[in-house]
């Protein structure tokens, strides 16, 4: 995969573009100097700083008419006939001591847990999560009663590092330390095989900021991210036939 794709400097600059040209390359689809991941994984994309036409063009090509990206690390709008549906200032914090440990409670969530984890993320919303999204790495989650009530995992992979994600706790069982406790269970995975913990979050999520300070993550730069889909209508497939995307490095 060609260097010229992300830009030099810090991986955690660009997490999304350093994570598909390193441990995630394998679900990379590549048009031009863009990247993104399969949209049933997650809907990250990385697009150069300086993005020109050609550059928005091959973002269009990528996720079809009507399609939606995500882009982080990024504080321009897109072509003004593209639709903006979020657009706002977040914060990446990065772990400075966190006392990461195993959670007496938590068990490993995979492929057959997908349904159960996406009814969990529409109650709690904290963040995209796709049907394929247990793929990127490590999920743990606290069961009680036989439902899952609490979990948390890991998206991004640039180079050494590992983004904690989908952090959420029922209603039912908020105030139990639940979340922190699992935050500190994927932290231990992530530093399990030699990488640094880091975190996304809302800057406006004042509540979670504190949370994670509280557990020992320190803020490394603020950030911005932006949700926008591509014009036009999304194409309809023929009776009989899929419509699907090559993926580069498979």
């Amino acid at each position: 995969m060609s260097e010229s794709l992300i830009p030099a400097g810090h991986p955690l600059d660009d997490p999304v573009g350093t994570a598909l040209t390193g441990p995630h390359a394998h679900f990379a689809e590549r048009r031009g100097r863009v990247l993104r991941y399969p949209p049933d994984v997650t809907p990250w994309v990385a697009i150069p700083p300086d993005p020109g036409p050609a550059d928005w063009a091959d973002v269009a090509a990528l996720a079809g008419p009507g399609g939606s990206v995500t882009l982080t690390a990024f504080r321009q709008l897109p072509p003004a006939d593209w639709e903006v549906s979020f657009h706002a200032e977040g914060v990446q914090l990065v772990d400075a001591g966190v006392a990461a440990a195993p959670h007496p409670e938590a068990v490993r969530l995979g492929p057959a847990d997908v349904p159960e984890m996406l009814d969990l993320v529409a109650r709690t919303r904290p963040g995209p999560f796709e049907p394929r999204t247990v793929e990127l790495g490590t999920y743990l989650g606290i069961r009680r009663g036989g439902a899952l009530v609490a979990m948390a995992g890991e998206r991004l992979r640039p180079p050494g590092w590992g983004e904690i994600s989908a952090v959420c706790t029922d209603e039912s069982v908020r105030g139990q330390g639940l979340g922190g406790g699992l935050v500190r269970a994927v932290a231990h995975e992530i530093r399990q095989r030699g990488d640094t913990p880091f975190l996304h979050a809302a800057a406006a999520n004042t509540g979670a900021v504190r949370l994670y300070e509280a557990l020992g993550f320190v803020l490394r730069r603020r950030t911005a991210f932006l949700a926008a889909s591509v014009p036009g209508r999304p194409a309809v497939p023929e009776p009989g036939r899929r419509a699907g995307t090559a993926a580069a490095g498979r």
